[in-house]
């Protein structure tokens, strides 16, 4: 008797179009979320960036991650957040719009475990505490203009 491979985060949350639903609802919850857009630099970057495009990355990204046959193709998460100086408080904004999300669709919590390991692997690289916003802030002298 063989034992039966467990089914991919991927196919338990229904695959692409069921993460493609989640995942637009959750990018048009974090555009609007003043939370966020009090940081002058994601609000710049949310008027910037197209919100189909980033729903795209998003989704293909997730589906990636939970062991999807896509491939992430955008650029790797410090790249496209450091700048964006984003706080610890934000961050939780930010998970807090992603719960908000999963509850609108009843996303069961063992895959809402799953997904937030996955989400919370990308902290690191995306969260500036205030000692990492440069070495001449971080030493107290002027930044120099741009």
């Amino acid at each position: 008797m063989r034992p039966q491979a467990t089914p991919t985060l991927y196919d338990r949350l229904g695959g692409v179009y069921n993460i493609a639903t989640v995942i637009d609802d959750l990018i048009d919850r974090v555009m609007a979320d003043p939370r966020l857009n009090a940081n002058p630099r994601v609000d710049e970057a949310h008027h910037r960036v197209s919100p189909a495009g980033f729903k795209f990355l998003v989704t293909e990204m997730l589906c990636w991650a939970a062991g999807g046959p896509q491939q992430y193709s955008g650029r790797p998460m410090g790249d496209s957040h450091r700048h964006l100086l984003i706080t610890d408080q934000e961050w939780q904004a930010f998970m807090d719009d992603l719960q908000q999300t999963f509850d609108r669709f009843a996303v069961p919590q063992p895959q809402q475990d799953e997904v937030k390991a996955i989400v919370e692997s990308t902290k690191e690289a995306i969260v500036v505490s205030p000692l990492q916003e440069g070495p001449e802030e971080a030493a107290g002298s002027h930044p120099t203009p741009a």
